[in-house]
């Protein structure tokens, strides 16, 4: 491939179509999303992990110390695991008790910090930590799965497939937070080092190492139950990974974020466009398309949920993905633009089948996409540019903003919900406008509505006379804001989506038809999840780092492309 063909792109796809909430929830990660770039960049670093510390008594309680070094600076998970009555076990938020917590720590802790950490780790929100301390998590065992292990080793056995297969992990954190929250280090304390410049990278790192440490855990309680126990087997190992409960918390996190969300799209639909305008697939691409192919019909029968919504939809997932199976083979891929005409089948599709087959496609693509990764974190805030005349400012929401004019905010179904911080614990959540009260505690995630009532009264301020004093001849932004303050929040995002496509939602937030979980899933899909598992639409259960590779595959050396091969993992038989 020449070098001009790395750089042919067909169109990207619209944000009209992109950018709604029914296409952001069926999301799938991709060989962009942040687990598989950092996994990727331990392995070309030749990364190694130090376990110099493990202070863990018989019955599985104590402490450990994790190290790895990335991008030339050395991160040390600091682990400890404590008792836990069964009653206390719980994915709320709103505990104040875990089977285990967690610091990320900047550098190689001393004996003193281990101390400090040992009294504040396992309190999270209510100590405070200082800027050595990166990251701060906490997890729970996994009541069907982490004594099951245990158990089975002890006894010289391996633990049923059916159960790790239906389970997938160990422990499942419930939080994992940074950035400045209960005194840990802003991120500007690290994001110009080399290899934290990308979104979510130490937190990324944090839940790796965590995985480890809950494979080591089981292992050790049950060499000090039995004599005769045994160690897990790498099969398995691969496959258990960190399970991951997600609520509210995480769903504003796309609107109050606008550059950066344009980043990451706009990177994956770079990609996709990369992919698209090949005309030819190479004999390798085909034949590990046609591998992935299988493993995704053996993925989405491994994918089993309670939530009747999300198990309908996988449900005709499962069909489309059969019928493509039966019509794309060898032959099939060595015709002309392969990778577009496995897009263009998606149209008559589900919309989960054509964001799978968007994530499918890019893929066996690594020369074209792994290096857009360095393009998706953005340090940009958005800013109201004052000097931008109103009459240009509304032929932007005119021409970009059609989607929000056309709702009928006078319905009740359109204003039907609103978004607050709850005063006990801080955290997002959705009250009932018209039969809850609360809404003048609103936060700005209706943003639909605000543009609307926006463009209305820029309507008023381009006809009124300019002799009655409202607005000179000629009018700027500077000139409205004076006059009219409490539209700066809508205008700003007006001027930002003019410059970034991709930063905003199309839809209404707060109106009826609006489910939380596609937030949610969207987000959680750029770090890398799998095995998307709704309770409700408001939270769900994941899977981190499902067949993602452990220490000692990086310490073995194995090649980078053998590293990166865990999209959609499955458990092989045995």
């Amino acid at each position: 491939m020449t070098a001009d063909a790395v750089l042919d792109q067909a169109d990207l796809r619209s944000p009209d179509l992109v950018m709604t909430l029914d296409r952001l929830g069926a999301g799938f990660p991709t060989r962009l999303s942040f687990m598989r770039s950092l996994l990727r960049e331990l392995a070309a670093e030749g990364a190694t992990v130090k376990r110099s510390v493990w202070e863990i008594d018989d019955e599985g309680y104590g402490r450990a110390v994790y190290t790895t070094t990335l991008g030339g600076h050395p991160y040390s998970l600091v682990a400890f695991a404590t008792p836990l009555a069964d009653a206390d076990r719980t994915d709320r938020v709103i505990a104040t008790a875990w089977d285990s917590s967690y610091v990320l720590f900047d550098g190689t802790p001393t004996t003193e910090d281990l101390d400090r950490l040992a009294a504040d780790a396992p309190r999270q929100e209510a100590a405070r930590f200082d800027g050595a301390d990166l990251i701060l998590s906490r997890a729970n065992k996994s009541v069907r799965l982490f004594e099951h292990v245990v158990e089975e080793l002890a006894s010289g056995r391996q633990p049923n497939d059916e159960l790790v297969k239906s389970v997938g992990y160990l422990m499942r954190t419930t939080a994992v937070y940074g950035n400045g929250k209960f005194g840990i280090a802003d991120r500007a304390r690290y994001q110009d080092r080399p290899s934290m410049d990308h979104p979510f990278r130490a937190e990324m790192l944090a839940v790796w190492l965590i995985r480890g440490f809950t494979i080591d855990l089981v292992e050790h309680i049950a060499a000090r139950r039995s004599p005769q126990a045994v160690l897990l087997d790498r099969r398995l190992k691969r496959f258990l990974g960190i399970g991951n409960a997600t609520g509210l918390g995480m769903a504003p996190f796309l609107v109050s974020h606008p550059i950066l969300i344009n980043n990451w799209i706009m990177v994956r639909e770079t990609a996709l466009a990369r992919v698209r305008a090949q005309t030819e697939a190479t004999a390798e691409q085909r034949q590990r398309f046609l591998a992935l192919m299988a493993r995704v019909s053996t993925h989405l029968d491994q994918w089993q949920v309670d939530d009747d919504t999300q198990a309908a939809r996988t449900a005709v997932l499962r069909a489309e993905w059969a019928e493509l199976q039966s019509l794309v083979d060898e032959n099939w891929l060595a015709e002309p633009s392969p990778w577009a005409r496995l897009i263009d089948l998606g149209n008559s599709r589900s919309v989960e089948f054509q964001e799978l087959m968007v994530a499918a496609v890019l893929e066996p693509q690594a020369a074209l996409v792994d290096g857009l990764t360095c393009c998706m974190a953005s340090e940009q805030d958005p800013a109201v540019n004052p000097s931008q005349p109103i009459a240009e400012l509304a032929a932007v929401i005119d021409r970009e903003w059609q989607w929000a004019l056309d709702m009928d905010f006078e319905s009740p179904d359109e204003t039907a919900q609103f978004w607050y911080v709850s005063e006990d614990n801080l955290e997002p959540r959705i009250g009932r406008r018209h039969e809850e009260p609360g809404a003048d505690l609103e936060q700005p995630l209706d943003v639909a509505r605000r543009v609307r009532a926006l463009r209305d009264e820029l309507r008023k301020a381009l006809v009124v006379d300019d002799e009655a004093g409202e607005l000179p001849d000629g009018a700027t932004v500077a000139h409205f804001l004076v006059r009219y303050p409490q539209h700066r929040y809508a205008l700003r995002r007006v001027q930002t989506l003019d410059a970034h496509p991709y930063s905003e939602i199309r839809d209404n937030l707060i109106g009826e038809r609006c489910r939380p979980i596609d937030l949610l899933r969207a987000k959680l899909a750029f770090f890398g999840a799998s095995k998307f598992d709704p309770k409700s639409d408001r939270w769900t259960r994941v899977t981190l780092y499902q067949g993602a590779p452990l220490a000692e595959d990086l310490a073995a050396g194995v090649a980078v492309d053998d590293v990166d091969d865990w999209w959609l993992p499955v458990l092989e038989p045995a």
